[in-house]
């Protein structure tokens, strides 16, 4: 089965934050067969400019979509949470995903839209008072990689969204999946 994965990405969104993942879920494609991913980019506009200048063009607007994984990515994401059409398409995007992610801040586009609970989730390290500030009721750990909780995936900051991307490849097609999709990206995958 080929799980569809929903990618959003916005203006200053974190380069490595979305591309990582991405990259991850396309090498895992590579190497399974069949691909045990579909991914889409979403955005309120056809391009992004991320942080650093680099212009992403999205797939798709914010139309109705229900995918298997809602992938939110972090960055600078004050353009992302001030935009009410946007966080209302995140807020039912994760709504009927199965599962949702965050990379970094991306928790904190979650959180403001109503996705995290009261289960542990994990940002950035430099952002974890921060989100503790703005949203009190969430339980933020600071330290592992990423944290899984079967419907919710959240991972720290930038690089570690390439090892919770392949802690997804394993839970979708299989560890020996995701150990040739770290082998053949020359990536040292902390597999925990």
């Amino acid at each position: 089965m080929t799980a569809t994965v929903a990618l959003l990405l916005y203006d200053d969104v974190e380069v490595l934050d979305a591309c990582g993942p991405f990259e991850v879920l396309s090498t895992a494609n590579r190497v399974v067969s069949p691909p045990p991913f579909a991914v889409t980019t979403h955005a309120a506009r056809e391009v992004v400019t991320a942080r650093g200048g680099l212009r992403l063009l999205a797939d798709r607007g914010l139309e109705a979509t229900a995918p298997d994984v809602l992938l939110v990515p972090g960055g600078v994401q004050d353009v992302a949470l001030a935009d009410p059409a946007l966080m209302a398409w995140v807020a039912a995007t994760g709504g009927a995903a199965a599962v949702r992610a965050s990379v970094c801040t991306g928790a904190f586009v979650l959180a403001a839209a109503g996705l995290l609970d009261e289960r542990p989730v994990t940002t950035h390290w430099d952002d974890v008072a921060l989100l503790r500030r703005t949203h009190p009721g969430l339980e933020v750990v600071a330290g592992p990689r990423w944290v899984d909780h079967g419907d919710l995936v959240t991972s720290a900051g930038i690089s570690a969204g390439l090892d919770m991307a392949l802690h997804l490849v394993e839970r979708f097609a299989g560890r020996a999946a995701a150990q040739r999709t770290a082998r053949l990206m020359d990536y040292a995958w902390d597999e925990r």
